[in-house]
């Protein structure tokens, strides 16, 4: 039985809209399911949330992990026309896949990087007067305007200009010409508690920039800012952890369709008793005879080392907790109370999934949903899932 005929409203088949089967998921210790089809649903979720704002697609670091070869596309079908990387060489990658799309750069200009923005069609982010003056002097010298965002600061104190080179340029507007300017953007800090108080102070300091600067249009929220109401989606919203299943806030229940499942195969089932540990460290002392499965999944994989003892599956119906040390290459799970018949070597674990999605499993190793999926490991089997019916357009 494949991996997806594991997970409720899954493709049994195991395969995507090309046929691909799942054979290869023979030789693997484990299996990643992607459903493409939740990522698309997302985005209308998102879309129709904004009523009359854009919604894009970020699509960074490898669409936070999922494959933004696979992402990206399905992203197009669905209607994103605006995508949003971190580095060049991401866009450059994605440019044959979306012919037609806008594609921004959201770390800007690295110095005599400009000829490669113009060559693929990608929209740098200008995060400084630095940034700027090089972008223009690039244009001067093509003799034409080329399209590009600016990136402001209003208080995350990373990327983008810093109050003194906003005030300059509010000064001085002249310092934008020739240059097409398309987006205005800054990132709010603190989105995903929305009673935080740098949410409204950082909305007052981007509708002061918008008057200093009416030119392109205007872009602030994130995943979590489209759900803090209309005041903060502009003209344009940036969403991208809930594109792929993750919570854009910590309050109520996820909106959000889940996309990814992992399941591991037991190797090995053993008995064991008092006073045998188990893993690295003998962090985990069985008290009485007990039953441990081993998985083929660690740290290397991006299954992290935090999880160790805290962790847990499902197998059978039956929570099964994760005991000793994360190691590099493996896992051991207590099966002692799950069906005999399921616990076996050769059956699946469920390390995410619908009993545990991916909130649950970054809470349980003290990290954030973003960390989980952008380390998701190359030794998984991927099965991309997607072409079946869906409800809305």
């Amino acid at each position: 039985m494949t991996a997806a005929a594991h997970l409720p409203g899954v493709d049994s088949r195991g395969a995507d809209s090309r046929g691909a089967d799942s054979r290869g998921a023979d030789s693997r210790g484990a299996i990643l399911t992607i459903d493409l089809d939740a990522v698309a649903a997302n985005w209308r979720l998102l879309r129709d949330r904004l009523g009359g704002a854009e919604c894009a697609g970020v699509v960074k670091a490898d669409a936070y992990g999922l494959g933004a070869e696979r992402v990206a596309p399905v992203l197009a079908a669905a209607g994103c026309r605006t995508f949003f990387v971190a580095q060049i060489e991401e866009g450059i990658a994605l440019r044959p896949l979306l012919p037609d799309a806008e594609i921004h750069v959201l770390n800007g200009l690295f110095p005599k990087t400009e000829i490669l923005f113009e060559d693929y069609g990608l929209i740098p982010v200008l995060n400084s007067l630095g940034d700027l003056a090089a972008w223009r002097a690039f244009c001067a010298g093509l003799g034409r305007a080329l399209p590009a965002d600016l990136h402001v600061d209003t208080g995350m104190s990373r990327l983008g200009l810093p109050q003194d080179e906003m005030a300059a340029l509010a000064d001085d507007p002249g310092l934008l010409d020739g240059v097409d300017l398309r987006l205005v953007i800054s990132h709010l800090a603190c989105a995903d508690e929305p009673d935080h108080p740098l949410n409204g102070a950082q909305l007052a300091e981007f509708r002061q920039v918008r008057r200093a600067l009416p030119g392109g249009r205007a872009s602030l929220a994130n995943s979590a800012g489209v759900f803090l109401g209309p005041d903060y989606h502009h003209d344009l919203a940036r969403p991208g952890i809930a594109l792929y299943g993750g919570a854009p806030t910590g309050q109520g229940p996820n909106p959000m369709a889940q996309v990814i499942g992992l399941q591991g195969k037991i190797l090995q089932v053993r008995e064991i008793d008092t006073p045998r540990t188990v893993g690295y460290g003998a962090t985990h002392a069985v008290a009485g005879r007990r039953k441990i499965a081993t998985v083929p999944v660690g740290y290397a994989d991006g299954f992290l080392r935090s999880l160790s003892n805290r962790g847990h599956g499902w197998i059978g119906g039956c929570r099964v907790p994760i005991v000793g040390r994360v190691s590099m290459d493996l896992i051991t799970l207590d099966v002692t109370d799950a069906p005999a018949d399921a616990a076996r070597p050769g059956a699946l674990v469920d390390l995410i999934g619908p009993r545990n999605p991916v909130d649950a499993v970054a809470a349980d190793a003290g990290t954030i949903s973003y960390e989980i999926l952008t380390g998701l490991g190359r030794r998984y089997h991927r099965v991309h899932l997607t072409g079946r019916p869906c409800v809305g357009t």
